[in-house]
This record gives structure tokens, sequence and C-alpha cells, in this order.
């Protein structure tokens, strides 16, 4: 009797030991197992579907800026640039009634010099119309293209400014309150009439855009997508503008090359187109007799009128080959 109890003893203590080293309740181990796998990949699914989503939304709100500031452009583009903001543009503080004022009367003073000279009534009125017409509509150009060239030369320290400002910590408006009082003009200027839209209410995007209406450069306009995409959807902004700093940067140096390659082409087009009237000029000094007749009589003037649509056409076909865009 001990013997076969000690039999039975023995067969379930080994069974017991079997059952444990097999695993036990295997089917509640591993549904707990799997379930504890299964949880896991479902929140790490979820993460990963999540952070799609954030991403495809930030992408959908930057093409959303894109064309916003894209159909901006394209009316501006459409729209003419009219004489008020031409004069903004050159920095200036004329009112386009005084513009017109004033280049009437340029125009009636060389009328009247040129009439008292003695010269023709119509060539006194082609030029009094030309001065009163072309010289201050040249001069504005000329101004504001000086004016452009400046803002353009100082702007990428200015972004520089601001890459340092936020790297340290201060805050945007800060940076560009810093831009306004620091940097030379029309970099400094501009900047503060943007700081002083903002004091009174005028949101960063709607700044940025009259900015870019009193001074339309490209530079400008990258700056406007950077800061307008990065206040809709975030991001490094520092970042961001330091890598617009070496564009602008690659672009004046590439400006700059082009410029020192074309300097030959530019003098010998000032030297051919400036040839004729200084030949003119020594043969009236001369012998004014000789050249009186181009002045005097109806063959000449009409020579004279030829030769100076002819000489303007090739200045004008030689500059645009010599002017690059970049």
């Amino acid at each position: 009797m001990t013997t076969i109890l000690i039999a039975v003893l023995a067969f379930v203590s080994v069974a017991g030991i079997g059952w444990v080293f097999a695993g036990g309740d295997g089917n509640k181990v591993s549904t707990k197992r799997i379930k504890t796998y299964s949880d896991t990949g479902l929140k790490r699914g979820k993460k990963r579907i999540s952070a799609l989503d954030v991403s495809n939304n930030r992408r959908k709100q930057v093409q959303e800026t894109l064309k916003d500031l894209e159909q901006r452009q394209k009316e501006q583009r459409k729209k003419t640039v009219s004489l008020k903001s031409q004069i903004q543009q050159a920095g200036l503080n004329w009112s386009p009634t005084g513009f017109w004022i004033g280049s009437l009367v340029l125009g009636v003073l060389v009328l009247v010099s040129m009439v008292i000279m003695g010269r023709p009534l119509m060539i006194a009125l082609g030029l009094g119309v030309g001065a009163g017409i072309g010289m201050p509509r040249w001069v504005l150009g000329f101004i504001r293209k000086r004016r452009a060239k400046k803002f353009s030369q100082e702007f990428a320290n200015a972004i520089d400014i601001i890459v340092r400002g936020v790297k340290s910590g201060l805050p945007l408006n800060e940076c560009l309150q810093i831009i306004a009082r620091e940097s030379p003009a029309p970099v400094g200027p501009e900047f503060q009439k943007l700081v002083e839209g903002q004091t009174v209410g005028v949101d960063l995007p709607t700044g940025l855009g009259k900015m870019y209406n009193r001074m339309p450069l490209s530079e400008l306009n990258f700056f406007t997508i950077v800061l307008t995409i990065q206040q809709k959807t975030g991001g490094n902004l520092a970042e961001a503008l330091e890598n617009l700093t070496t564009v602008l940067r690659a672009r004046k140096m590439m400006r700059e090359k082009i410029q020192a390659m074309s300097s030959e082409a530019k003098a010998s087009s000032m030297i051919i187109g400036s040839l004729p009237p200084f030949v003119m000029g020594i043969v009236y000094v001369t012998t004014p007799a000789y050249m009186a007749l181009m002045f005097t009589e109806t063959n000449g003037q009409l020579m004279l009128a030829g030769g100076m649509f002819w000489m303007a056409s090739g200045i004008f076909v030689m500059s645009k080959m010599i002017n690059f865009n970049i």
C-alpha cells in the first residue's frame, strides 16, 4: 500500500512538473502576450497615423498659403503701377499733382529757352514735350532703381539680425524693432513703417504686403513667404531665414559677377552711343554754319530725327542685351 501511494505521488509530481515546464495555462499566457503586443502595435500605429495627419495638414496649409500668395502676386502684376506708387517706391514725399506741375514747368522752361535761342518752333516744341514728360519720369525711375539696389544690399544683414535674435530667444516683433532702429535707409525706414503698422493692429502678413508694394523686390517676396508660412504652420524660423540669407547672398554674388563680366560690353555701348552727339557737337563748335543747315533745313531736321530714332533704338537693344535679371 505504501509503495502504491508513493508511486501515485511520484506520478502526480512528475505530471505537475511537466505541466509547469510546458507553460501552465498556455492559452491565457499567450492570449495575454498577444494582447500586449497588439495593444503596443496599435498605439504605435496610431502615433504614426497621427504624425502623418499632422504632416499632411501642415503640407496642405503650406500649399494653401503659397496659392494665396501667388494669387495676390498675379493680381498685383495685372495692375499697372500708379504714379503715386512709383513715388512711394522712390521714397519721395511728392504728390502726383506736384509731380505733374513740376513736369509742366520744366517743359515750358525748355520750350521758352529754345524759342529765345532762335530754334525752330517744332524743334522747341518737341524738346519741351520730351523734357516735360520724359525727363521727370527718367529721374523718378533712376531714384527708384537706386533705392531698390540699396535695399537689396542691406536686406540680408537685416535678416541676419532676426536669425540671431530668434536664436537668442527674442520675439520676432522685437527683432523687427531692432532692424527699424539700427539698419540704414531704406531698410530701416521701411521696417519702421512695418512696426508702426503692427502697433495700430495691422497683422504681419498684411504689413509685409504693404511693404512689398512700396519695395517690389523678389528678396522681400521670399521673406514674406517664409514669415507667412511660419506663422500659419510653425517651424524653425531661424533655420528658414538663415537658408534665405544664404540664397540672397548667392544671388548677390552672381549679380556682381555678371556685372563684372558685362562691364566691357557696357563700356562699348556707352562709347558707341556717345560718339555721334560728341562729333556733332565738335562740328557745331568749329563750323557752326555747316551744322546749322541740319537745324534750319527740312531735310536736315528729318535726318536728325531719323538718326536720333535709330540711335535710341540701338542703345535700347544694347541695354537689353547687357542687362540680366536674377
